[in-house]
């Protein structure tokens, strides 16, 4: 028989399994989201102190820019912080779309407000609670469908999510 060799002094891990120091998915889509809400306020309050001055062109601009800012600040912080996580980064794109989404819809009631009075946003919240929405998604000096509306959320979802990937993926595990 042979002597009994002493026992290594730490455990190493398993094969394939990383460790989970310095990753925090959940808090960095928290992160996100709350810095998604501060964006999308900064773009609502925009909207708001320039509607008057606006041309179509002008507010097509402002929007896209906003969906591209909006997703581009939840990207690099999931990425940050949820390093490589992929339902962080998933998270991060849902978020980020919503995001430009409400940061459009409220700011319609912020300008009906400002045009009529405060209590006209409870006559619209009694006739029809989805204006902002609709308004959101219909083209009215055209009809139909306004197409930068979607092409906004699918820009957030992919800025979010491709810089949370670039810099989730290059960060190396603690």
């Amino acid at each position: 028989m042979y002597p009994m060799q002493p026992a290594p002094p730490f455990q190493a891990p398993p094969f394939g399994q990383q460790p989970n120091a310095g990753r925090h998915p959940v808090g960095a889509v928290f992160l996100g989201f709350f810095a998604s809400v501060i964006v999308s306020m900064l773009y609502s309050g925009l909207i708001l102190a320039t509607y008057e001055d606006q041309t179509i062109t002008t507010a097509n601009t402002l929007y896209l820019g906003h969906a591209l800012l909006n997703g581009a600040v939840v990207g690099f912080l999931i990425g940050m912080v949820g390093r490589r996580n992929v339902g962080a980064h998933i998270s991060g794109a849902i978020i980020a779309a919503l995001g430009a989404f409400f940061g459009y819809t409220n700011a319609i009631p912020l300008i009906i407000a400002d045009r009529q009075s405060p209590a006209a946003i409870g006559d619209m919240m009694e006739v029809d609670p989805l204006i902002p929405a609709k308004g959101w998604w219909n083209n009215e000096t055209d009809g139909g469908v306004d197409w930068f509306s979607p092409l906004g959320l699918v820009l957030a979802a992919a800025a979010a999510w491709g810089l949370a990937h670039l810099i989730g993926s290059r960060r190396r595990q603690a």
